[in-house]
């Protein structure tokens, strides 16, 4: 509670009334060419940062050094900076077209290497499964712990499943006006490569969130590899069936490898998130097939909830390259990262102009990265370079990075510091403080943006401003700068507090 009340009103100032900025950064020369040091002032993201851990933290760290502080500087003092353009801007541009490319790369190779290292337990636990089926019911442990939904109430859930997958689809691609079997054809090839890597997406990434957690499932790289195959597969339907030559073609097939794609993502989200709450459960001994029963119900309000909420933030906040309204400022729309790299991806490859030599260069690094984090965890004890969190540091913007790495360093120092004043036992109190803490944090940012979405939608729809709560104008931006630092450090300081507590806990 108390975290969320912090995040709820530092979000209020900031996002509503506009006295606090969201973040500060700095430009300067290097050389020739330009870099940044920016700093993010979201609680939530320190809280999420806080979460994630001081390995992770430290690997987004690499990834910005080595995006910010060697290929922008390296690639704005080689390149000859564009008419018209100045070098700020340049640097931007530089960042945007050619180094996240690399991170994308990397985060593919990382990606491929942590399917790989799970492939055996994997294969493992769907022989143990299978087998488990098999057994005779005499033989079978009966334990409340043990019983699980049945392999007939699963084959009909699948199949319910698919069955919804394939209308919905079908839905999808129908109003371009192809012939039937064109459509068919879209349909089933679609929805097989989603349900296929899904299959394997879905193990995979949840193995990696029941025995670490879902902080360390690779995502971000299942989604660049699942944007590509999915857009190499309809690019080659859509050549056969000269998709292109028509009015919208391209925008038709890379909207048509999206929707592949936010399938398959949606595969492994909410593997992640059963599998965790699974593990929970068995801890606290639940009984599997409860369980199962409830988080199927979960899946069917979270569809129910979370598309009319996705486009009320559409509709007050707009996102990056999708704005609602002509009038709106490109600078307030709502970061998404992972969407506009798939659609760059996506358009890259239908209009042939993706610039694959920074992927490649990308999967040059990853495998470097994935060799160095092996030589690390051979020769050292607890040193270790997640090369899939260095691929989000180069890629993802840095102001969304930098407190997620204040956050992983600050609760490092932290339960240190506990360990040292309080014992074994003092650290873990003040872990489940900090945890709570950190939770509560990004659950008050997330309601109080969501709930000032709702605000800024009837304001604009009744004729008014979409910023109906601020207080300042845009001459208050240095000013909301400063107060924004004060407050965010104010922040650090309750954090640090809360997970120290007093003298006596």
């Amino acid at each position: 509670m108390s975290g969320g009340i912090v995040a709820g009103v530092v979000a209020l100032l900031s996002n509503g009334f506009q006295v606090l900025s969201g973040g500060l950064s700095l430009w300067f020369h290097v050389g020739r060419g330009m870099t940044q040091f920016p700093i993010g002032y979201s609680t939530a993201l320190v809280g999420a940062g806080y979460l994630i851990g001081i390995a992770s933290g430290l690997a987004m760290l690499v990834g910005i050094l080595i995006a910010w502080a060697g290929f922008v500087p390296f690639y704005t003092i080689t390149s000859a900076l564009p008419d018209g353009m100045t070098m700020q801007k340049f640097a931007g541009a530089v960042y945007q077209d050619r180094v996240r490319l690399i991170g994308a790369g990397a985060m593919g190779v990382a990606a491929v290497w942590t399917l790989i290292t799970l492939a055996r337990p994997v294969i493992d636990g769907v022989k143990e499964s299978i087998a488990s089926v098999r057994m005779p019911k005499e033989e079978q442990d009966r334990h409340r712990m043990d019983i699980d939904m049945s392999i007939k109430s699963i084959g009909w859930v699948f199949a319910l499943t698919v069955a919804g997958l394939l209308a919905i689809f079908y839905a999808f691609v129908s109003p371009e006006g192809l012939p039937l079997m064109q459509n068919l054809t879209f349909v089933l090839v679609g929805v097989g490569v989603a349900v296929l890597m899904g299959f394997f997406v879905a193990a995979a990434c949840a193995y990696m969130a029941g025995l670490v957690g879902t902080s360390s499932s690779p995502i971000s790289g299942i989604g660049i590899l699942g944007i590509i195959v999915a857009s190499l597969v309809m690019y080659t339907l859509c050549t056969s069936f000269g998709i292109f030559d028509l009015p919208g073609g391209e925008k038709f097939a890379t909207a048509t490898a999206i929707f592949t794609t936010s399938i398959i993502m949606a595969i492994a989200c909410i593997s992640n998130d059963n599998m965790q709450d699974l593990k929970t459960g068995y801890l606290v001994g639940a009984t599997p097939w409860r369980q199962q029963v409830a988080l199927l119900l979960g899946c069917v309000v979270g569809a129910l909830a979370i598309a009319p909420v996705l486009n009320l933030l559409y509709e007050a906040y707009g996102f990056p390259g999708a704005l609602p309204r002509p009038d709106m400022d490109p600078s307030q729309a709502l970061a998404a990262p992972q969407a506009a790299l798939m659609t760059t991806i996506a358009q890259g490859i239908f209009s042939s102009q993706l610039a694959w030599e920074y992927i490649y260069l990308g999967m040059g690094l990853g495998v470097v990265l994935v060799i160095v984090n092996q030589l690390l965890k051979q020769y050292t004890d607890n040193l270790c370079l997640p090369p899939l969190a260095v691929g989000m540091g180069i890629y993802l913007p840095p102001s969304v990075q930098t407190p997620l790495v204040i956050g992983a360093i600050m609760g490092y120092f932290l339960n240190k510091r506990l360990k040292e004043r309080k014992g074994a036992e003092g650290e873990k109190n003040g872990i489940r403080r900090g945890t709570l803490f950190a939770s509560g944090l990004i659950v008050g940012e997330s309601l109080i943006g969501v709930a000032l979405a709702g605000i800024i939608v009837v304001s604009v729809t009744s004729g008014g401003s979409d910023s109906p709560l601020a207080l300042v104008g845009k001459d208050f931006a240095d000013t909301a700068e400063f107060l924004g630092l004060i407050v965010f450090l104010v922040t650090l300081a309750i954090f640090g507090k809360t997970v120290l507590g007093n003298k006596n806990n």
